[in-house]
């Protein structure tokens, strides 16, 4: 847990009220050890039955994560068949792209949503699918009815030809700009040095023990964290951020969060040999790559 004080209008100081980590016993590390073999199809589990812990040691590292959540807007000319849809082109100017009101279903969640603009809708009269003539322009006959149109054929209404797709048949098109919104969150994470010899990649997909969280439109970098590679990663993306995503979107809300991630490293003895296993984040996940009996499975 955290103490957290604002000195000022742009710092936020974090200081530590506990570092204990608390160590795993030998049995949850076994546990977890015999839960991650048993899953494996091609490998024994001699070594989990009869390996020997001889040595554990718990290690600690930090994940900062910062999560910007964006707004987009783009335009682009769209069209459907005209059936009579109500027609402004003209009569007054159209609204600019980021002055359409449209909300996101909630932040930190992706979403798109397009909107037809105002005062952009104008009847092109003639289909350039089928220049106007209602029918495919390859004037393709309806094979359902005997190409004849008898009995009312639900493909073609009955006339023998199949309708154009583009104006469904209509002859007209409605022409208007269409507004895309697309809310998207970008995110970076930073994950502290270890000493514990398991490779970053490792880390992820778990996850660990939340230690700070702050979401506001913009956040501040963290001053005074007890490792003080979290604090510059903090300064660094915030602003890599801020330079990166008001380019052609503009930012809704920035969260930030600092995990605590325990791993802890087991060693063990099997004929006569020394392995290690790692057991690492809240979901106790082990990765244990020297494991020494890998190939049980027989190929028929």
């Amino acid at each position: 847990n955290m103490v957290i004080s604002q000195t000022d209008s742009s710092v936020y100081q974090y200081l530590p009220v506990s570092n204990n980590i608390p160590s795993m016993s030998e049995g949850r590390a076994h546990q977890a050890f015999e839960e991650y073999i048993s899953n494996k199809c091609c490998y024994s589990s001699a070594p989990v039955r009869e390996g020997v812990i001889t040595n554990m040691e718990s290690f600690n590292t930090y994940r900062y994560r910062l999560e910007t959540f964006t707004e987009s807007r783009s335009t682009k000319w769209s069209e459907e068949p005209y059936t009579g849809q109500h027609v402004d082109a003209g009569i007054q100017c159209p609204p600019g792209p980021w002055e359409i009101a449209a909300q996101p279903p909630s932040y930190f969640t992706d979403y798109k949503e397009t909107i037809r603009v105002p005062y952009t809708s104008s009847v092109k009269k003639v289909c350039s699918g089928c220049n106007g003539s209602r029918q495919r322009p390859d004037n393709e006959s309806c094979d359902k009815c005997d190409y004849r149109g008898h009995e009312k054929c639900s493909s073609c209404s009955g006339s023998g030809f199949h309708k154009c797709d583009t104006c469904d048949g209509k002859g007209q098109l409605l022409v208007f700009i269409s507004l895309e919104v697309k809310w998207s969150t970008e995110k970076d994470d930073y994950v502290a040095q270890d000493s514990s010899g398991l490779r970053q990649e490792k880390l992820g997909k778990i996850s660990g023990k939340e230690v700070f969280k702050d979401a506001q439109i913009t956040v501040y970098p963290v001053m005074g964290f007890p490792d003080v590679s979290v604090a510059q990663a903090s300064e660094r993306l915030i602003r890599d951020h801020q330079v990166k995503y008001t380019k052609d979107s503009r930012i809704l809300q920035q969260r930030q969060t600092i995990e605590l991630i325990t791993i802890t490293r087991v060693n063990y003895t099997w004929k006569e040999k020394s392995y290690v296993y790692y057991v690492y984040g809240n979901e106790l996940k082990v990765n244990a790559d020297d494991y020494p009996a890998t190939c049980c499975c027989s190929v028929m």
